[in-house]
């Protein structure tokens, strides 16, 4: 998950409910990048997610007191960024607004030195295809699948994260990929 052994995320947090502010930015350099994608990839804006990310960190903060590390530390605080990007999405239903910008994509590009400007064109395509195929998929399979796929969340961390059960981790990434499978199959290449 982070580059940090996996007991550093529950020292950094007692440390921050001993009142060692500082360990709050150990944590945000640890996980910032990596939540920040999670919140673009359930957003589909960079601001937002940039927004959330923080807010995020603000709600960790907030409830330092409260955190007890009897499930991995990510599974916290992508439980409190999933309720984050619901509230958005929510909120972004009844205020709709037109964007000035198109974001393509907040996510670097992959890159390869060696292909070719017709190969890098491809694989953009097909990253674009994927990209807009996820985000058509209900919040509650997004979720999930962006927490199998993309944090390496196994089934129980997913549903501890989004307060459900395992099964329904299970059900949601099937119908998740059954639903991705169909997208890319009938979206022209």
């Amino acid at each position: 998950m982070s580059d940090a052994p996996p007991d550093a995320d529950a020292q950094c947090m007692k440390r921050l409910t001993e009142g060692d502010d500082l360990a709050l930015n150990d944590l945000i350099h640890r996980w910032r990048d990596r939540l920040a994608a999670f919140l673009y990839r359930m957003t589909g804006n960079h601001e937002a997610a940039l927004d959330l990310a923080q807010e995020t960190f603000v709600r960790l903060y907030q409830s330092r007191d409260r955190y007890q590390p009897t499930a991995p530390f990510a599974t916290y605080l992508f439980r409190i960024a999933a309720n984050l990007a619901r509230n958005h999405a929510r909120w972004r239903k009844r205020h709709p607004a037109v964007s000035i910008e198109d974001e393509q994509s907040f996510v670097s590009e992959l890159r390869e030195p060696s292909s070719s400007p017709d190969e890098s064109a491809d694989h953009r395509e097909q990253l674009a295809r994927v990209e807009r195929a996820l985000a058509a998929l209900p919040d509650d399979l997004r979720e999930a699948m962006l927490l199998f796929t993309y944090e390496d969340m196994s089934q129980v961390e997913i549903a501890n994260s989004l307060g459900c059960t395992t099964k329904a981790v299970e059900t949601r990434i099937y119908r998740a990929r059954q639903m991705l499978k169909a997208a890319l199959a009938s979206e022209p290449h």
